[in-house]
C-alpha cells in the first residue's frame, strides 16, 4: 500500500469528542457575533498603597533574605493564619436560619386548629341538648387554650432566633473589619515579596550569573543556579499569597451576603411576632365567639324544635281528650240501649213469672181435685172394711 493511499486514525478517550465539537462549532458559527467586554485586570502596585503604607512595605522587602530558608517557608503565614482562624469562625457562624423548631411548633398548631372542625354526634332530648352544648364548649376552648399557648411558645421561640440574628449581625461587621485588615496585611506581603522578587532577578541573580561566567567555577555556576532556584520557590510563595489574598478578597461580600440575609430574616421575625401573631390571635378570639355564637345559635334552633314538637303533641293530646270529654258529658247516666235491654229484660221476666205462677195455679187446681179423690178413695176404702 502506498503512503498516498495510507490513513492513520485520530485516537481519542474520547469517541463523541469530534461530533460534540461539531456540534458546538457548528453553534459557534451561527451564533451572531457578541461584543466581549473587556474585564479589567486588578493589580497589586505599590502605588495604590498609602504613603505610609508604601514605606513600610520598602523597608520590610529589604528584610527579606531568600537563602534563609525558615524565612522562606514561614513568609505571610501569620496572614494565612488569620484568615484561616477567620474562615474558621466565619463557618461556625453560619447557623442554621431555617427556624426548624418553630416549624414543627407552626405544624402541630396548624393541626390543632384544624381538629376544631368537628360534628359530634347529636344527644336526644333537652338535658342531652345543653349537655351536649357544654361539653362541646368546654372542649373547644380547651383547644383554644392550648393553641394560644403553643402560639406564645412560637412568640418565644422566634425571640430567641432574633437575638442569635442580631448577635451574629453585629459579629459579621468586626469580622468584615477584620478581614479587610487582613487582607491589606497580604497585600503588602505580597508586594513586598514581589519588589524583593524583581530587585534579585534583575540585580542579583545577574550579578551572580556574571560572576560564575568570568571564574568558570562549578560552584560559581552552582550558586548561580541554587540562587535562582530559590527564586522560583519564593515566587511560588508569593503565589501561595495571592491565592490566599483572593479567598479573602471573597470573604467580604459573603460576610455580607450572610449579613444580609441575617437582617432579612430578623426583620421578618420581627414582623411576624408585632404583626402575624397578634393576628393569629384576635383571629382565634374570633374564631371562638363564632363558635359560641353558633353554638349558642343551634341551642336555640333544638329548644324552638323541642318547643313546636311539645306544642303540637299537647295540641293532638288536647284535642282527642276534649272530644273525649265532650263525648262522655253528652251521655246519659244510662244508655238508652241499656234501658232497652233492661226493659225488655224485665218484661221477660215478669212474662215468665206469671207463666210460672199460671202454671203453678193450675197445678195446685190439679193437685186439689187428685187429693179429692185421693180421700174419696180412702173413705171408700174405709167404709169397706166395715163390713
Amino acid at each position: 500500500m502506498s503512503e498516498e493511499n495510507s490513513f492513520i486514525p485520530s485516537l481519542t478517550l474520547e469517541p463523541n469528542a469530534q461530533a460534540v465539537a461539531a456540534a458546538a462549532q457548528e453553534a459557534e458559527e451561527a451564533k451572531p457575533e457578541e461584543k466581549q467586554e473587556e474585564i479589567p485586570v486588578e493589580r497589586l502596585e505599590l502605588e495604590k498603597l498609602s504613603p505610609a503604607e508604601q514605606a513600610a512595605v520598602k523597608e520590610f522587602s529589604k528584610k527579606i533574605d531568600i537563602l534563609n530558608t525558615e524565612q522562606v517557608l514561614n513568609y505571610g503565614s501569620a496572614a494565612q493564619k488569620n484568615i484561616s482562624e477567620f474562615s474558621d469562625s466565619a463557618l461556625s457562624a453560619v447557623r442554621t436560619k431555617d427556624l426548624g423548631e418553630v416549624g414543627d411548633m407552626l405544624s402541630n398548631l396548624v393541626v390543632e386548629l384544624k381538629g376544631m372542625n368537628f360534628d359530634p354526634e347529636q344527644k336526644k332530648g333537652l338535658r342531652g341538648l345543653f349537655n351536649k352544648t357544654r361539653q362541646d364548649l368546654a372542649s373547644v376552648k380547651a383547644q383554644y387554650d392550648k393553641a394560644e399557648v403553643n402560639v406564645d411558645k412560637i412568640v418565644e421561640e422566634l425571640e430567641k432566633h432574633e437575638v442569635v440574628l442580631l448577635k451574629d449581625i453585629s459579629m459579621m461587621d468586626r469580622m468584615y473589619d477584620k478581614n479587610q485588615e487582613y487582607m491589606k496585611e497580604l497585600t503588602m506581603y505580597i508586594i513586598a515579596g514581589k519588589l524583593k522578587i524583581q530587585e534579585l532577578r534583575e540585580v542579583e541573580l545577574p550579578e551572580m550569573q556574571r560572576k560564575a561566567k568570568e571564574s568558570g567555577l562549578p560552584e560559581d555556576a552552582q550558586a548561580a543556579n541554587d540562587f535562582a532556584n530559590m527564586i522560583g520557590r519564593f515566587e511560588k510563595k508569593i503565589h501561595d499569597l495571592e491565592l490566599t489574598r483572593t479567598i479573602s478578597l471573597q470573604m467580604s461580600p459573603q460576610i455580607r451576603l450572610i449579613q444580609n440575609n441575617d437582617t432579612l430574616m430578623s426583620e421578618k421575625i420581627r414582623s411576624s411576632i408585632v404583626n402575624t401573631i397578634p393576628l393569629w390571635k384576635s383571629q382565634m378570639v374570633l374564631g371562638l365567639s363564632m363558635y359560641h355564637s353558633e353554638e349558642a345559635m343551634k341551642a336555640q334552633r333544638e329548644v324552638t324544635d323541642v318547643t313546636n314538637q311539645l306544642l303540637e303533641s299537647n295540641a293532638k293530646k288536647l284535642h282527642q281528650g276534649s272530644v273525649n270529654v265532650a263525648r262522655e258529658s253528652e251521655r246519659g247516666i244510662v244508655d238508652i240501649e241499656t234501658l232497652k235491654k233492661t226493659n225488655l229484660e224485665l218484661i221477660a221476666t215478669l212474662d215468665e213469672v206469671r207463666k210460672i205462677q199460671d202454671e203453678g195455679r193450675a197445678q195446685r187446681l190439679q193437685a186439689e181435685e187428685e187429693l179429692g179423690r185421693i180421700e174419696g178413695q180412702l173413705k171408700q176404702k174405709l167404709l169397706e172394711m166395715k163390713g
